[in-house]
């Protein structure tokens, strides 16, 4: 497949190179999860802290309940506010790997073509049928590829509408919950 050692030497750095963008994505973004959850866990333990001192402040068992009560709320949206970031941290890590990934493909489809063409242009005479459908093949299988990325992109835009949706109709939920459960008292 190679041609000379200073090929062999260029594909092999562009393979490491190309592992090294991954493994520099994947930290990146493991890196950017350990804050958040760092951040979230200090949040947290301040909310805790706080939701204790309070208790100790209630007086009867109904101003329990209403405290109880006001919790809620706030946990849904900060649970909620995790869960964006995290998706979101996840969202972009997962893009650039396949950006990465479509790259990688892309070119290595140029390398295929570019030997094909060049083998076929070696081929001997009377190949002409054989040359035209290993070239439909090729073509074939192109159009393949590009038709699945585009069904796995779509996927994933649907995935990302869903998650946005479902997210807001769980705060929605718990808001009218928490208005009922006020109402009530």
């Amino acid at each position: 497949m190679y041609a000379s050692n200073d090929q062999f030497a260029a594909a092999s750095k562009a393979g490491f190179d190309n592992f090294m963008a991954i493994a520099k994505t994947g930290f990146a973004g493991f890196e950017r999860v350990v804050e958040l959850n760092v951040a979230t866990a200090k949040a947290m333990f301040e909310d805790a802290s706080d939701n204790a001192r309070a208790v100790l402040e209630v007086k009867d068992p109904k101003e329990l309940l209403a405290f109880n009560a006001s919790l809620a709320q706030p946990a849904l949206e900060k649970s909620i506010a995790y869960s964006k970031s995290l998706y979101s941290i996840m969202n972009e890590s997962q893009s650039a790997l396949r950006k990465s990934a479509e790259e990688q493909a892309s070119a290595t489809q140029k390398e295929i073509a570019a030997l094909i063409d060049k083998s076929l242009k070696n081929a001997p005479a009377g190949s002409e049928t054989a040359v035209a459908a290993v070239k439909s093949a090729v073509a074939a299988a192109t159009s393949a590829y590009d038709n699945a990325t585009k069904i796995v992109k779509q996927a994933v835009e649907i995935a990302e509408s869903n998650f946005a949706n479902a997210t807001a109709a769980a705060a929605n939920n718990v808001a009218a919950a928490t208005k009922t459960a006020s109402k009530r008292r």
